[in-house]
């Protein structure tokens, strides 16, 4: 019997896309905006001496994350400036517009709702390993998406 749950077990450590399988952590950005939850699910790869953002060539979308798609919750409708995401899930990437512009895409299955304009920004120290931080001030939500010396950021409201 336990030469067959060996067997089992080591079967099953070779299986691709098992969550065991995986190599990169996983990390939530959360924030609460007038009493409601905003939450992002990513995967945080580290750079390991590259600068993937200054890499992305025009016109690319990425998955913003690692081994599995970035995930928005919100328990409130979102305003990214005019652009209203619903409560609900959606799944997040990024796409870089110019040299120096990004937009963050919002999407539902595959039907988009939002595209937001991201402002670049410099960081004073690199962040190795990728990271979504949602900040609240003075009842407005604060995205920013940081990896490198790189930092991609949009507000929001409630609505």
């Amino acid at each position: 019997m336990l030469k067959r749950l060996a067997v089992l077990a080591a079967a099953f450590s070779f299986v691709p896309g098992l969550a065991l399988a995986q190599g990169n952590p996983r990390g939530e950005a959360k924030v609460a905006l007038g009493g409601k939850s905003v939450t992002i699910d990513y995967g945080r790869p580290s750079l390991k001496g590259r600068d993937m953002i200054a890499q992305a060539p025009v016109g690319m979308t990425w998955r913003m994350g690692a081994d599995a798609a970035t995930t928005l919750k919100t328990e409130a409708d979102l305003m990214f400036g005019d652009q209203k995401v619903a409560a609900g899930s959606y799944r997040l990437s990024a796409k870089r517009v110019a040299e120096d512009q990004w937009h963050l895409l919002v999407s539902a299955d595959q039907d988009p709702v939002a595209e937001v304009p991201l402002t670049l920004a410099t960081l004073d120290e690199p962040v190795e390993m990728l990271t979504i931080e949602l900040t609240e001030k003075d009842g407005t939500g604060h995205f920013a998406l940081m990896w490198g010396k790189s930092a991609l950021k949009a507000t929001f409201t409630t609505k």
